[in-house]
C-alpha cells in the first residue's frame, strides 16, 4: 500500500492532510480513475493491484462526493476523481456538464459493458495465466507493504516469537502475512503451499536490508535536491552487541523550511585514523552524500569515546574545510564540556547524576523524601528550601546550573539515600535499597565532591553564554559578540590558577567536612600508585589533575567549537529584520556579512543589497509586523527579491547551532523515542531508519526492483 497520493505533483501528504481512497475493484471504474490520473504506468495495471497499492486524496473528489458526516471520511457510490489541475478548477465545486454530454457519456458507458460481456463470454474458456514472474512481484510487494507498515508502527518483524528456534513461524511478521492470506491474498497462498512458509528469516533479512538501502537512496536524493546540508551525530548506542554512530543531516528545502533527517548508523568499530577514515568513506562512498556540500558538524562527546569523536570531526574537517564544527542545539554548553573531559573524577559526577535522576523520577514517594530533608536542612531559610525543592522538581541534572544546584542539596541528598537506604520502617524494596546504596557510595567519595566543586566553579564562566547559546536569535548573536569576553576570564583564572585552585580546595574540604566525607586521593590512583599514599598530598594531586586540565580543557573546547568562520555565521543573525529594529543606529556589519561572499549568486552587490535590506527594516511602519526569527524571515513574501539575503539566511538556517521549529524536530524525537522504548532485543539499525523516515513516500514496485536486482539469483526471481 501507497501512503501518498498517486496523482502526479499531488502534495497532499506534506502540506495539506486529506483522506486517501483506495481506486475500487470495479474495472470499468477502476480504468476509469487511472485516466484521470493521467499515469501512464498505471494504465495496465489490474483492478485488483490498483486496489491493493493505490489510493487517490480527498483534493481530486468534489466535496459533495465525500461522505463528510461520517466518522470516517468516505466516498460514495460510483465516485469519480475529476479536480487534478487545481489552480484552473472552479471553487465551486464539480465541474458543469451538459446534458448533451452526460447523455454521450451514458451511451459509451453501455457499448463499453456490451464489449467487455462480449469478450467475457469469447474467453471464457481461454483465460490467461499470469506470469511467474508477475505472482513473484506481487508476493515481494505483500513483503515489503508489511514490513513498512510493521516499521511506521515500531512494531519489531520478529517479535514477540524466537525467531532463532521458530524461525518467522509465532513473529509478528507471519501473523500479518496470514492475516493477508485469510483476507484473500492468493499469491501469498500459493507461496504458503509450495513452501509451507511465506518468508524464511534469511530473505527477512534481505527485505529489511534492501529496504534500508531504498531509504536512504531517497534521502540522499532529497538532499541532493536543496543542496548545502550540515551533519550531525548523537550519542553512540549500542545494537545487538556492537556499538553505532547515530547520523542526522540537516538541509533547507525549496520553501525555506529546516529539515532534520536520520540517516542511519555508522559502525564504531576500530580506532584512531584508521576508524575516522572508515566512517566518512562509509557516508561518501557507501551512502552517497556529497560531503562537498556540507557546511556545518556538531557531535556529542562522551568522556569513553572522545578521542575517537575528535579524531572524526577532525578528519571531516582536513577533506571538508568548509564543515564548521558547531555545537548542536539539543545540547547545552556547560554538560556538553562535561562530558567531553576525560577525567575520572569528572566522569564519576556525570555518571552519578544520571543515578541521582533515574533514581528519584521512579518513585514520587522518593522525590517526597527528598524534598523533606531539604526542609529539615534548611529550616531556617525557608524561602530557600521552597526553591530548591521546586528546582528538585525538574529535570535538573540536565539543566545549565546542575552543578551548583548538586553542590547545594549534596548534603541533603546523602542523608535522603542514607536514610532509604537503612529502610527501617522498610518503605522501599531491596532493589531501591541497593541503588541507594550506590549513590551513597559515590557521593562519599571526595574525589567526587572535589570534581563536583571545581565543575560548579569554572562552568559558572560559561553558564550565561551556553544559556544564550539555547535562546531566541538575539540571544545567540550576542553570545556570539559577547565570547571574547568569557575566553578573556577562563584565561585569568588558568594564569592564576594556583590562587584559584586553593579557593576551590578550600570550598570542597569545607563541605566534606560537614558531610563528615574524609579528604583523600582516589583509590584508583592508590591501586596504581600505591608509594603515593602518605606522600603525595591530595591538594596537589587534585590540581594537577583535576583543575588544571579542566581550565585547559574548557578553553581548547569553547574555541573549537565557536572558531571565527562559526562566529561570522552567527553574527549573520543580525539580518533578522527584529534585530534590526533594535539596533536601528547601525548596520549589519558587512565584514560579518563578507564570509558568505562563495555562498551568495552575486557578491558584487552584496552590499548595496545589505543597505537595502537594513533601509526596509530599519524604518519601521507603524502596525507592520516585524519578523523575530529566522524562521518568520525566510517565510517573507519579499526575501526573494534579496537573493543575497535570501542565501546568507538559508546557509545559517542549516547551522546545527540554531533550534529547530518543534514541528521540523520530528526525527530527533522519533530516534530517542525509538531507542528508549524498543527492547534490546528488538533493536535494528535498518528498521530504525524506517521509522524514523515515516513520511518517506514509499514505492513498493520501486523497491521490489531494487530487491530483484540485489538478488536476482534467489530462487524466487528466476521466472
Amino acid at each position: 500500500m501507497q501512503n501518498h497520493c498517486a496523482a502526479p505533483k499531488c502534495t497532499s501528504g506534506k502540506s495539506d492532510h486529506q483522506p486517501l481512497f483506495r481506486f475500487p475493484r470495479d474495472a470499468e471504474r477502476s480504468k476509469t480513475w487511472a485516466e484521470k490520473c493521467q499515469r501512464k504506468d498505471l494504465i495496465d495495471k489490474s483492478p485488483e493491484q490498483l486496489h491493493r497499492y493505490y489510493r487517490l486524496c480527498g483534493k481530486h473528489f468534489d466535496s459533495s462526493l465525500i461522505d463528510s458526516d461520517a466518522q470516517n471520511k468516505v466516498l460514495k457510490d460510483n465516485a469519480i476523481p475529476t479536480v487534478f489541475d487545481m489552480p484552473s478548477q472552479p471553487q465551486t465545486g464539480q465541474m458543469k456538464r451538459t446534458k448533451e454530454q452526460t447523455n454521450n457519456d451514458e451511451m459509451e458507458s453501455k457499448e463499453r459493458k456490451k464489449v467487455k460481456k462480449s469478450q467475457a463470454d469469447a474467453d471464457k474458456e481461454d483465460v490467461p495465466t499470469v506470469s511467474e514472474e508477475e505472482n513473484n512481484r506481487e508476493y515481494l510487494k505483500s513483503l515489503f507493504e508489511v514490513l513498512v507498515l510493521l516499521g511506521e508502527q515500531s512494531i519489531p518483524p520478529s517479535g514477540p516469537g524466537d525467531v532463532k528456534q521458530d524461525g518467522l513461524k509465532s513473529s509478528n511478521f507471519q501473523a500479518l502475512l496470514e492475516y493477508r492470506m485469510t483476507c484473500g491474498d492468493d499469491v501469498l497462498k500459493k507461496r504458503y503451499e509450495e513452501n509451507t512458509e511465506c518468508c524464511s528469516p534469511a530473505q527477512l533479512n534481505q527485505v529489511i536490508e534492501v529496504c534500508e538501502k531504498w531509504i536512504r537512496s531517497k534521502l540522499v536524493e532529497e538532499v541532493k535536491q536543496h543542496g548545502c546540508f550540515s551533519l550531525i551525530t548523537d550519542d553512540l548506542v549500542k545494537i545487538s552487541g556492537d556499538w553505532y554512530l547515530p547520523v542526522f543531516v540537516r538541509f533547507m528545502d525549496q520553501s525555506n523550511r529546516q529539515w532534520e533527517r536520520f540517516f542511519g548508523f555508522l559502525s564504531f568499530e576500530g580506532d584512531g585514523d584508521t576508524l575516522a577514515e572508515t566512517l566518512v568513506s562509509e557516508m561518501t562512498d557507501k551512502w552517497g552524500l556529497d560531503m562537498e556540500q556540507c557546511r556545518g558538524q556538531a557531535h556529542s562527546y562522551t568522556g569513553i569515546h572522545f578521542r575517537k569523536i575528535k579524531a572524526f570531526s577532525a578528519k571531516v574537517i582536513e577533506k571538508y574545510p568548509m564543515a564548521v564544527l558547531t555545537l548542536r542545539s539539543t545540547s547545552l554548553l556547560n554538560m556538553s564540556l562535561a562530558d567531553g573531559m576525560p577525567l575520572s573524577g569528572v566522569q564519576l559526577v556525570m555518571s552519578t547524576l544520571k543515578k541521582i535522576e533515574s533514581f528519584f523520577s521512579q518513585s514520587q514517594l522518593l522525590q517526597l523524601e527528598l524534598e523533606n530533608t531539604i526542609s529539615m536542612l534548611y529550616q531556617d531559610k525557608e524561602d530557600r528550601a521552597n526553591e530548591l525543592k521546586e528546582i528538585c522538581r525538574t529535570s535538573w541534572t540536565r539543566q545549565h546550573d546542575a552543578f551548583e544546584v548538586a553542590v547545594d542539596i549534596l548534603e541533603a541528598l546523602l542523608l535522603c539515600v542514607e536514610s532509604v537506604h537503612d529502610n527501617e520502617e522498610i518503605k522501599w524494596s531491596d532493589l531501591v535499597a541497593h541503588d541507594a546504596l550506590e549513590i551513597s557510595k559515590a557521593l562519599t567519595d571526595f574525589e567526587f565532591v572535589m570534581a563536583l566543586v571545581v565543575l560548579k566553579n569554572t562552568m559558572t564562566l560559561t553558564l550565561a553564554f551556553g544559556k544564550n547559546m539555547q535562546g531566541k536569535e538575539s540571544d545567540v548573536h550576542f553570545a556570539a559578540t559577547s565570547l571574547n569576553a568569557v575566553l578573556h576570564s577562563l584565561k585569568e583564572v588558568s594564569d592564576n590558577i594556583d590562587v584559584y585552585h586553593e579557593f576551590w580546595n578550600d570550598e570542597a574540604v569545607n563541605l566534606a567536612t560537614a558531610m563528615d566525607i574524609p579528604v583523600k586521593l582516589p583509590r584508583s590512583h592508590l591501586r596504581k600508585h600505591p608509594s603515593d599514599f602518605g606522600t603525595t598530598q591530595p591538594d596537589s594531586y587534585y590540581k594537577n589533575h583535576l583543575s588544571v586540565p579542566m581550565v585547559n580543557h574548557i578553553i581548547q573546547e569553547v574555541n573549537e567549537l565557536f572558531s571565527e568562520d562559526h562566529l561570522k555565521f552567527l553574527r549573520g543573525l543580525s539580518l533578522v529584520p527584529a534585530l534590526i529594529e533594535q539596533q536601528k543606529s547601525s548596520e549589519p556589519e558587512e565584514e560579518s556579512i563578507q564570509v558568505f561572499k562563495n555562498y551568495i549568486p552575486n557578491a558584487a552587490t552584496l552590499s548595496a543589497e545589505l543597505h537595502c535590506w537594513w533601509v526596509k527594516w530599519s524604518k519601521k511602519v507603524k502596525g507592520e509586523t516585524i519578523p523575530s526569527n529566522l524562521h518568520e524571515t525566510l517565510q517573507l513574501a519579499d526575501v526573494k527579491f534579496f537573493p543575497n539575503m535570501l542565501a546568507v539566511l538559508r546557509l545559517i538556517g542549516i547551522l546545527p547551532t540554531l533550534a529547530l521549529e518543534d514541528s521540523r524536530n520530528v526525527a530527533y524525537k522519533r530516534f530517542k523515542m525509538y531507542m528508549e522504548n524498543t527492547p534490546d532485543q528488538f533493536k535494528s539499525k535498518s528498521l530504525a531508519l524506517l521509522n524514523m523516515n515515516y513520511d518517506v513516500e514509499f514505492d513498493l514496485d520501486s523497491m521490489v526492483e531494487s530487491y530483484m536486482k540485489t538478488y536476482p539469483d534467489r530462487e524466487e526471481n528466476q521466472v
